[in-house]
């Protein structure tokens, strides 16, 4: 089975709050010495949707079952599975309970689907620190947000 490093970022300028807002995606992912990019801007979206979007992206990409590491500068993403938040949401039907439902269901039942198929590790990275992958992959978001 292959080792995968995968570093992804989301953002949004406006984070929903403006009609106009736009979002973006993008990620690096590392095997060996082989190394692919990826970016893509979206309209009328939120910073969670986008951080999502990332992951399951990257996720896709992969034409076969991996080990993978997901880095990411997400705690709503690295939480949900490390601190198996996904199991409880799976648990009452893609809902928080009595706490409501659960925003971006279609996108975290998508995730949970493609992370079954490898074996995934989440790891959550400092966002606009020292990490070479996640700087990438920020710049990327960037890159595509200002293409918009």
């Amino acid at each position: 089975m292959k080792n995968v490093e995968i570093y992804t970022d989301g953002g949004c300028r406006g984070n929903g709050q403006d009609r106009e807002n736009i979002g973006g995606i993008g990620g690096v992912l590392i095997y060996g010495d082989y190394q692919k990019e990826f970016k893509k801007g979206y309209r009328n979206t939120t910073n969670n949707k986008m951080e999502l979007l990332a992951v399951i992206t990257a996720l896709k990409m992969l034409k076969e079952p991996c080990r993978v590491t997901i880095h990411s500068d997400s705690a709503y993403v690295v939480n949900a599975f490390n601190q198996n938040w996904i199991s409880g949401w799976k648990a009452k039907g893609w809902t928080r309970g009595k706490a409501g439902a659960l925003r971006n269901a279609e996108l975290w039942q998508e995730l949970d689907r493609l992370v079954s198929q490898h074996e995934v590790i989440f790891t959550k990275v400092k966002g606009h620190a020292d990490d070479a992958g996640n700087n990438r992959a920020d710049a990327l978001v960037n890159q595509a947000m200002d293409e918009l």
